[in-house]
């Protein structure tokens, strides 16, 4: 399975971005698709999750109301819409890949994950 980030970039505090994570390799139909952070100096966290059929999306607290998970199965591509974005938004975010729905808030529950792409936000 390969994942791959894009969409990062830097933007001003209140503003939006969109993070785009295209999987192949595997029936994306199959996949859970997880977004996890990084930012300098703090260990990586759970952003936001999405079902198999993205009937189910998940988000830690701090980005819900702000951020959109959604997929394209067609395109075999997951988006994270981010907007209101904060300074303490900014982190190398990461996409992943999991076979099942089960505790998605887990990195340990992920097979694959990209590269990660730089999400930098200015106050």
């Amino acid at each position: 399975v390969q994942v791959v980030e894009s969409g990062g970039g830097l933007v001003q505090a209140g503003g939006s971005l969109t993070l785009s994570c295209t999987v192949s390799g595997f029936t994306f139909d199959d996949l859970s698709i997880g977004w996890f952070r990084q930012a300098p100096g703090k260990e990586r966290e759970f952003a936001a999750a999405i079902s198999q059929s993205g009937g189910r999306t998940y988000y830690t607290d701090s980005v819900k109301g702000r951020f959109t998970i959604s997929r394209d199965n067609a395109k075999n591509t997951v988006y994270l819409q981010m907007s209101s974005l904060k300074p303490e938004d900014t982190a190398v975010y990461y996409c992943a890949a999991a076979p099942s729905v089960a505790g998605l808030q887990d990195s340990a529950q992920y097979d694959a994950w990209g590269q990660g792409t730089q999400v930098t936000v200015s106050s």
